[in-house]
């Protein structure tokens, strides 16, 4: 348990960057399994809409809560699948 008036802030303000964290990192697997999904179904017109999503989430979480490299290979990997339909 918190001793200081520092400590119990801190205790809040972690508690609120967890769920935001949480909350950008399940947002980054759902929009990368639509994409996975769409690219799955053939359907190019839905994939490339479902990639751009992804990738614009991705982006946001790039330094956040993933490293920037791996976010740059994350999309570069979902754009090679959507040109590979064609």
């Amino acid at each position: 348990m918190a001793n200081h008036k520092s400590s119990e802030k801190r205790i809040l303000v972690t508690a609120k960057k967890n769920a935001v964290n949480t909350a950008r990192r399940s947002a980054v697997k759902t929009e990368t399994k639509k994409a996975l999904t769409a690219i799955a179904s053939g359907d190019k017109a839905a994939a490339t809409t479902a990639a751009r999503n992804a990738e614009s989430k991705i982006m946001k979480a790039a330094g956040k809560i993933m490293p920037k490299k791996r976010a740059a290979r994350k999309v570069s990997r979902l754009t090679k699948k959507v040109a590979q339909m064609a």
